[in-house]
C-alpha cells in the first residue's frame, strides 16, 4: 500500500482546531451545493468529543479536509472534501485512507458515509479503496432531493 503522506510530494496531514474553523467552512462552500454552516464545524471541533477532522496540505497550502465521528467502533464520514483548484492528484485518496488509518488506531472497525448517487468520481474512489454499497437514503440531499448511498468498509 502506497504511504500517501510520505509518497505523493508535498502532501502533509494535521488535525484541525478552531483555527482552522474559517479554512473548514471555505472548502466547504467551494465543495458543496449546500454546504454546512460554520457554526456546525464550531461545534464539532469545540464541542463534539466523537468528531475527528483532518487537514490537508499540499505544496503547505490548505487543500481539503474529511470530518469523521468516531464512535464504538464505527467510523462515520461526515464530509470529505479537496478544494477544486487541487483536484486530480490523487489527494482525495490520500485523505481518505490518512483517515482510514486514523480511524483504525482509535479503534474504530468499519467506516461508513453517504455519497449522491449522482456523485460517480467520488463512489469509484470510494469501491477502489474497499467501500460497499450498502443501501439507499430516499430524498437524503435538501437541495434536490437526490438520493444517498450508504457505502461501508471495514478496516
Amino acid at each position: 500500500m502506497i504511504d500517501y503522506e510520505h509518497d505523493i510530494r508535498g502532501v502533509s496531514f494535521r488535525i484541525a482546531t478552531e483555527n482552522d474553523i474559517d479554512s473548514l467552512f471555505n472548502i466547504e462552500q467551494k465543495s458543496f451545493s449546500v454546504p454546512w454552516p460554520k457554526e456546525a464545524f464550531y461545534q464539532d471541533i469545540i464541542s463534539n468529543r466523537f468528531a475527528l477532522y483532518l487537514m490537508m496540505e499540499y505544496d503547505g497550502q490548505v487543500a481539503g479536509y474529511c470530518g469523521v465521528w468516531l464512535v464504538m467502533d464505527e467510523a462515520h464520514i461526515t464530509n470529505i472534501a479537496v478544494l477544486p483548484e487541487f483536484r486530480g492528484h490523487k489527494l482525495g485518496e490520500a485523505l481518505l485512507r490518512k483517515m482510514m488509518s486514523l480511524a483504525k488506531e482509535a479503534g474504530s472497525k468499519t467506516m461508513t458515509l453517504e455519497v449522491r448517487v449522482s456523485n460517480i468520481p467520488a463512489r469509484s474512489l470510494y469501491k477502489k479503496i474497499g467501500f460497499n454499497e450498502g443501501g439507499i437514503r430516499k430524498h437524503y440531499y435538501t437541495d434536490n432531493n437526490e438520493d444517498a448511498i450508504v457505502m461501508w468498509v471495514k478496516i
